[in-house]
This record gives structure tokens, sequence and C-alpha cells, in this order.
């Protein structure tokens, strides 16, 4: 009997060492994606991971078995050794598996270090079975009980300084080396340790012998192999994680086009240079209409065929980004500002046409703001600005138009972002005033009617015409708790009027489309009733006609409610909006006002003949029929010709405050 593994190539057994070393850092390199990553792809990371290590454990033990020098030549049986490849690999998927599991306790790392223990020492049993040699192995329990109790402890503290620097990223890749040695030492550990302790007896018996490998080139060729195998698998992933990572942070995943994080870096890299560039802001109009109606499903589709339509507009010429929601930039490095011009209205005429997407054609138009480098700045966030701001100017003049930013529009946002910001804060300040306008029974010489209008006394600028604070409490949503003020506050002054008996009229008040969109319309108002005393049918609600047909059913409904319990509504501004005559009859309206386009071009023809068609359509629907801006003789005259008695202007009476309306009342004996 002779003692078995005296001899070892040092070389050889330092090598194997740094394979399992190795092995493991890949695998927890690997591992380390599994906590960012969800469903097949955090899989992919586990499998990965445990191919890796499982490999890399492989082929130390038969690098190992390499490092010791028998007395007689050795073979393999290739069956078994593939066996105890797939054995560590699987316990090696289980270990890891169990050791990223989220909110880990010490329970789940003793085990996770038992599985991938007790996987290290099957593999290392089933290897060394897997050798055939002219003679058999006896092994010493209380030595194989310390060569396993080797791989469960190492194995049970590399799976805890995982855990660890999982938790501590500053302390990263030293915990993780710390964790790799540990793993590796368990693994090369158990192996010299067992077959240390181990001796061979000597069998002269030979009999027919299965199917071996018969040389260590065979086996070394098998290690290589596997190596390389493991190099690859964790090369590779790291690569197409680089890949994947760069993909998802410089580009948008709806469009495909570069992000945010990508404009950034063209900018730094590629935009500017001697000639001067061209900055275009996208932005598609009344997008949100699209999301609301048809799902945001369709809405995500029309942006890819947007985002495809950029694309071949711009070509090779430049690039384009998309910057979130509908939102999207193009740069062209080298364009005058003659060739960007040509290309925002190139841009225009192709979105505008036509789209198909699920059965559903749709229309969609676009704004542009475009600023030029280095006239219009010379880093990519003061371009960015100046685009935007034409942008702003191309929204507010209409859409579907491109504008070139210049100082004037910088000076107008500027005081509309100092306007919006003073708006915010003019509610709790008292700084809003209603001043009434009266409407005049031409006939009867008498007032039948008020509307209220909304003032803004700025402390600095003075009084704010509404033409420029309304469109900015309409876009921020302030408009809402503003008209929910001048509901309160108008019939509270109504019901003063009644009381001390100065006049006895409804009052009007214009809405915005935005008291609509809660649906809490109706309590609203029986809210300022309530509180102030005021009979329903002294108030009087003014919509447009956008707002009519903007989800007609729901305004309808809850106009409808307030109809019932005696609320007036008047329809402002006919003949100007979107409404269709075929739907009139269906919306609860009292009055139709005729917008003062008409009265002041009313001595043309054409103006003329629809102000007698609005007003025979108010007729024959039962309606009654106030005409908006009457403010000469003549125009009076035209008016009652027509069939319109009830006038509003300045020929009648000038928007005025409450402590001058009482004066006018007296003076002009308004009662009713």
């Amino acid at each position: 009997m002779d003692q078995m593994g005296t001899h070892y190539n040092t070389w050889i057994v330092l090598l194997s060492f740094a394979l399992a070393v190795t092995a493991a850092y890949s695998a927890l390199n690997l591992i380390s994606q599994v906590t960012q990553s969800t469903g097949r792809i955090r899989r992919l990371w586990l499998m990965s991971a445990a191919c890796v290590l499982g490999s890399g454990m492989w082929a130390m033990h038969f690098v190992g078995m390499m490092a010791s020098h028998f007395p007689f030549e050795v073979s393999y049986r290739p069956g078994r050794a593939v066996l105890s490849l797939l054995i560590i690999m699987l316990s090696s998927l289980a270990a890891l598996w169990i050791a990223t599991v989220p909110r880990q306790r010490m329970r789940r790392l003793i085990l996770s270090g038992g599985v991938l223990g007790t996987g290290i020492s099957v593999m290392h049993y089933i290897g060394i079975s897997s050798m055939e040699m002219e003679g058999t192995i006896q092994f010493e329990p209380f030595a194989q009980g310390i060569s396993i109790l080797i791989a469960l402890l190492s194995s049970y503290i590399g799976i805890f300084l995982f855990h660890r620097f999982r938790e501590q990223e500053y302390l990263d890749k030293r915990w993780k080396l710390g964790s790799a040695v540990f793993i590796g030492f368990a693994v090369t550990g158990m192996h010299y340790v067992s077959l240390r302790t181990s001796h061979i007896q000597y069998d002269s018996w030979l009999g027919t012998k299965p199917v071996v490998m018969e040389t260590d080139v065979i086996l070394l060729t098998g290690v290589s192999l596997v190596t390389l195998f493991m190099l690859v698998i964790s090369g590779g992933a790291v690569l197409l994680d680089r890949h994947v990572l760069e993909r998802m942070a410089y580009h948008d995943p709806l469009t495909e086009l570069p992000n945010r994080h990508g404009l950034e870096r063209y900018f730094k890299e590629e935009f500017f240079g001697v000639n001067s560039g061209a900055v275009f802001f996208v932005d598609l109009d009344r997008f949100k209409s699209i999301n609301d109606t048809l799902g945001h499903d369709i809405g995500d589709l029309l942006l890819q065929e947007v985002a495809d339509r950029l694309r071949t507009c711009v070509g090779s010429q430049g690039r384009v980004f998309r910057l979130g929601g509908d939102e999207f930039l193009i740069a062209l490095p080298d364009s005058s500002i003659e060739n960007a011009q040509t290309q925002a209205q190139h841009i225009l005429q192709e979105l505008k046409k036509s789209y198909s997407i699920e059965g559903n054609e749709l229309y969609v138009t676009a704004s542009v703001g475009i600023s030029m480098s280095p006239a219009h700045g010379t880093d990519r966030s003061a371009l960015m600005k100046a685009a935007d701001t034409a942008l702003y100017t191309s929204k507010d003049s209409g859409k579907n138009k491109f504008s070139v930013f210049d100082q004037e529009m910088n000076r107008y946002q500027l005081r509309r972002m100092s306007l919006e910001k003073d708006l915010r804060k003019a509610l709790a300040q008292s700084e809003f005033m209603v001043v009434y306008q009266p409407k005049w029974d031409s006939l009867m010489n008498v007032t039948v009617g008020l509307e209220a209008l909304l003032r803004w006394k700025h402390p600095e600028h003075g009084v704010i015409s509404p033409a420029e604070f309304i469109p900015i409490a309409e876009e921020t949503g302030l408009i809402v708790p503003i008209t929910y003020w001048m509901l309160h506050d108008v019939c509270a002054q109504n019901m003063s009027w009644h009381k001390d008996q100065v006049a006895n009229v409804p009052v009007s008040i214009n809405m915005s489309a935005r008291m609509f969109e809660n649906g809490s319309l109706y309590e609203v108002v029986e809210e300022a009733l309530t509180s102030s005393g005021l009979e329903p049918h002294f108030l009087e609600l003014e919509i447009t006609e956008s707002i009519a047909m903007n989800n007609m059913e729901e305004t309808v409904a809850q106009l409808s409610k307030l109809r019932d319990i005696g609320v007036r509504v008047s329809l402002d501004d006919f003949g100007t909006g979107f409404s269709s005559l075929g739907n009139l009859d269906e919306i609860p309206v009292n009055t139709l006002k005729i917008d003062q386009v008409f009265i002041r071009k009313s001595k043309m023809h054409s103006k003329k003949a629809i102000i007698s068609n609005i007003i025979a359509i108010a007729s024959n629907l039962n309606m009654e029929v106030v005409a908006e801006g009457v403010e000469t003789p003549e125009q009076i005259e035209l008016l009652q010709s027509l069939g319109c008695r009830v006038m509003q202007g300045f020929y009648y009476g000038r928007p005025m405050p409450v402590n001058e309306l009482g004066q006018w009342f007296i003076e002009n004996t308004a009662t009713a």
C-alpha cells in the first residue's frame, strides 16, 4: 500500500486555485446583475453565472488531478466526468438562486452555502470515481469529513461575503474578491485535503476496461474547452450587458431614437463646429386628446410613426431625439437659417398627413421652435431654452407653425413666467376683482342681465388683461380655484343687490373647459347658490362652442342637471367655434350670444346674412339671442330690424366694478 498524491506540481496547484477564484469572481460579476433584472433576463443572468462558476470549479478539479504524480497511468470515464460537471452547475445554480432572493435571512445564506458545498463534494467524489487505474483508492472517513467540512464552511463564508458586498457598494470589489477567494478555497481545499489523506492499493487484476479517455492530453483538451466556455460566457455576457445598458441609457425604448442622455453626448461630441447649426423643438398639437379617446397603445403607435417620419425628413443632415411624451428635438449641425426654415416647413407638411393605425385614420399637427447656433447660444442648454421659447410662440399663435427665436420672444416668455409665478398666489392675496357689464333690452330700455368678468390687479404691473392671464390660468389649472371663488363672490353680490333692491337680474359667469373635467360642476354651483341664498334662475353659465363639443355627452349631462334646478346656460361667441348645427338642439342652452366679430363687420352683406341666420336659428329653437360688441346706433338699428333686442357693448355700458355699477343702475333706472 502506498500513499497517494505525495508529490504535486506546485505550479499546477496554484493554477488550479487561480482558475477556481477567477471563475468565482466572474460568476459574481454576472450575478450582480440579477438584482437589477426581472423575469427572463434575471433567469438568464443566473444561468450564465451558474455555468461559469460550475465549469470553473469542474475545470479546477481535473487540473488538480493533473497536479498529482501517480506511479501508474490514469484514464477517465467520460460519462462520469460529464455527470460531475452537470452536478456542480446545477448546485451552483441552486446556491446562487437562494443567495439572490430579496430580503435575505441568515438561514438562507447557510442553506445557500450548504448547497454549494455539497455540490462541490459530490462533484469531487464522482470525478474521483471517473478515474480508471490499476488500483483502488482507500478513503479515511475522518479526513474526508474534514475535507467536506472545508467545502461547506468556505462556501458559506463566500456566500456571506457576497451578500455583504451587495449591500455595501463602496466596498464592492474588495468584498467580491474575498467572496471569490473563499469559494475558490472551498473547492481546492476540499480537493487537495481529500486526495492528500487518501491511499491507493495496487490491484494486479486486469479485466475488461470500460470506454475511457486514454491520455492526459485528451483530459487537458476537455478542461481547456470547458475553461474557454467559461470565459466566453463571462466575457460575452459582460459585453452584451454593456451594449444593452448603453442602449437603454442612451436610447428611447419606444421609438428607438436617442434620448436626453444621447442628446447630451451628441452635443458634447459632435454638434458644435465651425459652421452655424439649428436646433428644432417639435411638439405634437392636441396629442393628449388622442391618448384620452383612443388609449395610450394607439398613442404609442402614433409616436412611433411620427418618429419614423422625422427620421425620414432629416435623413443624413442631422439627428432626431425624443425628449419624452410627444416632444422631439432635431439637431442640424450644419444649417443656415434659410435651410432650417425650409426643413421646418417640410416637417410640418409631412407630419400633418394622415396616419393609419389599428384601423383608425388619424391626423395630427405639430408646432416647431427653432434656435440657431451661435446666434442664440453656444451651448446645448442655451439653444434648447431658445428653441423651447420659440415653440411656445408657435403654440400661442395657433399651432401647426414654426417660429425662429428672437429677443422679443424671450421678453414675452420671461413676463409669462413671472405672471404664472404671481398668479399662483394672487387668489390668496385677494388680487382678483369682478367687474360687470350690462345686457340691455333695446326695446324696453331696461337691464335684463349682467356679465361678470374677471380682472387681476397686479401689485406691480397694475391691471393685467384677461387675454394675457386667463390662458396661463387655463394651462396651469389655476382657473378652477379662481372660478370657484368667482362663483361664490358673484352669487353673494347678486343676492346683496336683491336685498338692497338695486337690481333683480341674472348674472352670467364664463366657464372654463377645466370646470367640466372632474364632473363636479353641479356640486360646485349648488354650493355657491346655497351659501349665498341666491335662486338658481338668477345665475347663468356661459360656455363656448369648443367646450360644448368636447366630450359632448358628459358636458350635456352636467349642464342638464344644472338646467333642471333652474340655472341658465348661454352659448358664447356663437358662429366662431366648431359646433355642428346638427347637435345644437341637444345642448341644454337658453341663449345664443352673437360674437362681436360679426357685429363689427355688420355692414358687410355676408356678415349681415350670418347674423340673420343665427337669430332665425335661435327663434326656431326657442332660444334667446344676445348681440355682443354693440357700439353704434347703426348696429342697434340693424339688430332690431333683424329681430334681436338684447344687446351688450360699450354703447350701453363698459365693464364696471361694483361701486360704479350701483350708481349706473340708478342713472339708468335699471330695475327689472
